[in-house]
């Protein structure tokens, strides 16, 4: 999934020239891992992104998509969705066929995969047993389609100063595969208090998502 018009791409604003500091996938997360985690609900452009220097997972997710862009992928996201827990939004990008991603998260372990994964659903699967509540909860269930963000070209999603409400909007439309059985679902066991430390070090409280326990 590689995008010859780099050239094309890249916005004039001043703001954007940071791109051209990216050479490869991992040069966006790295920016994204040292810009903080925003802890409020949001859907500013990459370009506020640049300027404002925090992002949350939705907002890095778009960055990281233009900014992939601007080095030659397609600007794609996937969303995965969990269960009484924050759903999940990533950027995705192929080498040499196989399936990586860049992503920002309150968490340790939800960030950058290697391009190693041979189908979408083998990467996906990859967050499966780090993607757990503050409860200890395993709570991904299920990811959409990759979508191809110029489709909202048109609207100018990299670089306007509004809010990008119709991008989230649109990715709860689109169709997401299932990753368990009901059995499975059923089977499911918690991780222990060690794990969700290490899954959440460092994490911003205000960000996270307060689960229901279940009796």
């Amino acid at each position: 999934m590689r995008d010859d018009k780099r050239k094309q791409v890249l916005p004039k604003e001043r703001g954007f020239q940071i791109f051209k500091a990216f050479r490869k996938p991992h040069d966006v997360q790295a920016f994204l891992d040292l810009i903080p985690y925003k802890s409020e609900a949001g859907t500013i452009s990459p370009k506020e992104v640049i300027r404002r220097r925090e992002a949350n997972c939705f907002e890095g997710a778009l960055f990281a998509a233009a900014a992939l862009r601007t080095i030659g992928y397609m600007p794609l996201i996937v969303d995965m969705i969990a269960v009484n827990d924050d759903d999940h939004v990533i950027a995705v990008f192929q080498k040499d066929g196989h399936y990586g991603a860049i992503a920002k998260s309150n968490t340790t372990l939800l960030r950058y995969r290697e391009p190693v994964y041979r189908s979408l659903r083998e990467l996906v699967m990859s967050y499966f047993d780090f993607y757990v509540n503050i409860i200890g909860e395993k709570t991904l269930r299920s990811y959409s389609s990759p979508v191809d963000l110029t489709r909202f070209d048109k609207d100018n999603w990299m670089s306007t100063d509004d809010n990008l409400d119709y991008i989230g909007d649109y990715l709860s439309e689109v169709k997401h595969m299932k990753i368990l059985t009901t059995k499975q679902l059923r089977n499911l066991s918690k991780v222990d208090d060690s794990f969700v430390r290490v899954c959440f070090d460092g994490a911003i409280g205000d960000g996270l998502y307060k689960p229901k326990r279940r009796s």
